[in-house]
């Protein structure tokens, strides 16, 4: 028996009987979920630091989605707030690394 305590996609409980295995688990309560989906963030940057797989990229969308949606928001509101801060501050095409600021 292997223990995970983390959260999971909706489908990895149907998955895993699939496979003739029996998971074992527990629905979380409302005022959990949000620390559980930063933990799973974490988990998803630092597999995406490793692997540097695009599939990685969209497991990151799906993480910021479900956070986006405990609060209330849907993924086009994040979307409106993420290209109005790029017209005001930028985006990252001109690759511009800060060194340092001099007085």
């Amino acid at each position: 028996m292997k223990s995970y305590n983390k959260l999971v996609r909706d489908r990895i409980p149907e998955i895993i009987k699939e496979a003739g295995k029996t998971p074992i688990t527990k629905i979380l309560p409302e005022e959990e979920m949000e620390n559980h989906l930063i933990q799973k963030l974490e988990e998803e940057i630092q597999e995406f630091k490793e692997t540097r797989d695009f599939e990685e990229l969209a497991d990151l969308l799906e993480v910021i989605e479900a956070l986006a949606k405990l609060r209330g928001e849907e993924m086009y509101t994040l979307e409106r707030v993420k290209t109005d801060k790029k017209a005001e501050r930028g985006g990252f095409e001109e690759r511009i690394l800060l060194e340092r600021v001099e007085d």
